[in-house]
């Protein structure tokens, strides 16, 4: 992920199909000139700014067709409030302007640039002479979220941007990859930082590794220095008589493209009753997960008065359970701030689903307890209709989230038992006899194994930090799994020096008192 500018030549550099074989043929914005196309399928290239001038046969990306379509709508969602294309096709990225495009290419061929997950020029995307930008898939471990953030992350660049970053009170730079804050759904990071490792990545408006008073404002640069702006409001702020009616049951799709957008709908209720409306952010399989927009509703009578607000702290839908009188009513969605950020990178796209009755899950809460090294689990569910099926989830980065275990209809417990020391993740699936999905809240446990013995700072400029309680034994790794060095070192603190390495990402093997530890490092 790290990014270098250089002088531009007026030479134009030849770049030619390698490799042709069918992968899904995506657009996320097709009507759009602006466009940004994610190559899979291998590429020739024979540019003058890259690998000295000589050609590189890039590899197709041997990704399957699952990850490609995950990339895709993960890339996408992060330029969904631009009118701008993301694509996997190279006719409709060949078909736009020149001076508006770049070709992103994801492949394994990386030896020829070490030690990063991504690179490409700042600037790029309106140069007009198709220098491409690259991300190495063997570098990112093949990981479709991981490969997703270096996309957004190496075209963020192209359109013009600098790396986020993060200081202390005191100007002192603390992170050049700003790594954001935070757990679980809400969790957020800058693209432009180190967003591998949170849900929410947005744009943001803050310093760069030149300075603490260097604000970049990322909204700011990609609209108006690109020759593409914001997309077309959808749907209008307004509550009036032009306002978007929803009927008795609905589904529709929308998108908060700026800060101060609002999107505004008109409900008319012929008679007292319940009614549910839920505001789901995009997310990949019917979750959160790869959602940008943390979504809060405004309720309003028919004289606009101001009756409820709805957003919840840990989540990022909103739903709404309520009783109403006969009567007009205004509902106002917007992009919301949580713990982690502010409203200012809270974009995207989002469905609006209701109907007059109230949701037959009414509630699915999930806590849990520790008792030595086990996870007990336990929920409750609130439901008009019978559970067809549930399902406990689990996740050690708070973002991609497996099956543990079965659980039949009738269970309301279940005991883990954690093998590995790490902070754990649950969540609950539930399934309703009408084919309904809730989720319940995340909660978080962490494994009762022994303390870490050794404390690592995870990022890196010179020399890697380190505090053991022992005496060590350590090796250094590469992405690739190259060793880099090994050594031993003292109780106490201690440093390994990385000075002479490239930025990027490295695993750092420790031994102590017949334990093994693993870090992963970020090489500044």
């Amino acid at each position: 992920m790290k990014n270098f500018t250089k002088i531009l030549i007026l030479s134009l550099g030849l770049c030619a199909s390698a490799y042709s074989y069918a992968l899904p043929v995506l657009n996320s914005l097709k009507s759009a000139k602006a466009t940004i196309y994610l190559d899979f399928d291998g590429h020739r290239v024979v540019h003058p700014f890259w690998n000295g001038g000589a050609p590189l046969n890039c590899a197709s990306s041997g990704l399957s067709d699952e990850k490609i379509t995950e990339i895709f709508h993960r890339v996408s969602e992060d330029f969904r409030p631009f009118n701008v294309n993301i694509t996997t096709d190279s006719l409709t990225f060949l078909a736009a302007p020149l001076g508006m495009r770049v070709r992103v290419i994801v492949t394994p061929t990386s030896a020829w640039y070490p030690g990063v997950g991504g690179v490409s020029f700042v600037g790029s995307f309106k140069w007009g002479d198709d220098t491409p930008a690259f991300v190495f898939t063997d570098r990112l471990q093949n990981n479709a979220k991981y490969i997703a953030e270096c996309c957004s992350h190496e075209s963020g660049h192209t359109v013009g941007l600098s790396h986020q970053s993060s200081y202390d009170n005191n100007c002192n730079l603390v992170e050049t990859y700003a790594q954001g804050a935070g757990n679980g759904e809400i969790s957020w990071a800058p693209v432009m930082g180190n967003s591998y490792n949170r849900n929410m990545t947005g744009w943001n408006d803050g310093p760069t590794p030149y300075g603490c008073e260097i604000i970049q404002d990322n909204l700011t640069t990609i609209t108006t220095q690109n020759g593409f702006s914001y997309r077309e409001d959808d749907y209008s702020n307004t509550m009036d008589a032009q306002t978007t009616e929803l009927g008795e049951s609905f589904t529709l799709n929308g998108i908060i493209s700026t800060n101060t957008d609002k999107d505004a709908f008109k409900y008319v209720s012929v008679k007292r009753g319940a009614v549910h409306i839920e505001v789901k952010p995009f997310g990949l399989n019917g979750t959160t997960d790869g959602a940008n927009l943390d979504v809060m509703v405004d309720m309003y009578n028919a004289n606009h008065d101001l009756i409820a607000s709805f957003n919840p702290p840990n989540k990022m839908n909103v739903i709404i359970d309520t009783i109403i009188d006969a009567g007009v009513y205004y509902f106002v969605v917007s992009g919301s701030g949580n713990q982690n950020s502010s409203n200012y990178g809270s974009l995207g796209s989002y469905t609006l689903v209701g109907f007059r009755g109230a949701l037959p899950i009414h509630e699915v809460s999930l806590s849990g307890t520790i008792n030595n090294n086990s996870h007990n689990l336990s929920w409750n569910i609130i439901s008009d209709e019978p559970v067809a099926a549930q399902q406990l989830e689990l996740s050690i980065d708070g973002v991609n989230f497996r099956p543990v275990g079965t659980q039949t209809t009738r269970m309301r417990s279940f005991t883990y038992n954690p093998s590995i020391m790490a902070t754990f993740y649950y969540r609950l699936k539930v399934t309703s006899s009408i084919n309904e999905t809730v989720y319940s809240n995340t909660i978080v446990l962490r494994s009762m194994t022994r303390p870490r013995r050794i404390t690592v700072s995870s990022t890196a400029t010179s020399d890697i930090m380190l505090r053991a309680a022992d005496s060590y034994d350590y090796t250094l790794f590469d992405t690739q799994g190259r060793i880099i060095k090994k050594g031993k070192g003292d109780a106490g603190a201690g440093t390994i020096n990385v000075s002479n390495q490239a930025a990027g990402m490295y695993i750092l093997h420790l031994f102590s008192n017949n334990e093994k530890q693993v870090e992963r490092i970020i090489k500044q």
